[in-house]
């Protein structure tokens, strides 16, 4: 990847140094608003979806995003950055994990 900018390596940076849910929640509500993280949120939706091969049409009805958004997400989700599937494959990999330890995450 390019050289990214000072201000976003310091946003990355300060994303990392949150500890739980709890201080996520504080900071991206200081951060964005509402509606931006409504909007992030149904593109995680859609991501998740998408992952458990779900028809563009019922993703669509599901989440009320159009289906050239869906297809954007889709082509980042199998595309050369890997940041979803990341991200997937360590929430799956968690919920698994607790799983077999006997707690749930709900």
């Amino acid at each position: 990847m390019k050289n990214l900018p000072k201000r976003t390596t310091n946003l990355y940076r300060a994303i990392l140094s949150l500890k739980n849910e709890n201080e996520a929640r504080k900071f991206f509500r200081d951060l964005l608003t509402e509606i931006e993280i409504e909007e992030f949120s149904r593109r995680f939706e859609v991501v998740q979806m998408l992952d458990k091969g779900l028809p563009y049409t019922e993703i669509e009805n599901k989440t009320r995003m159009s289906s050239t958004t869906i297809a954007r997400i889709s082509k980042f989700l199998n595309g050369s950055f890997g940041g979803y599937r990341l991200i997937l494959d360590r929430l799956n990999h968690h919920h698994k994990s607790s799983l077999l330890e006997g707690k749930d995450l709900c």
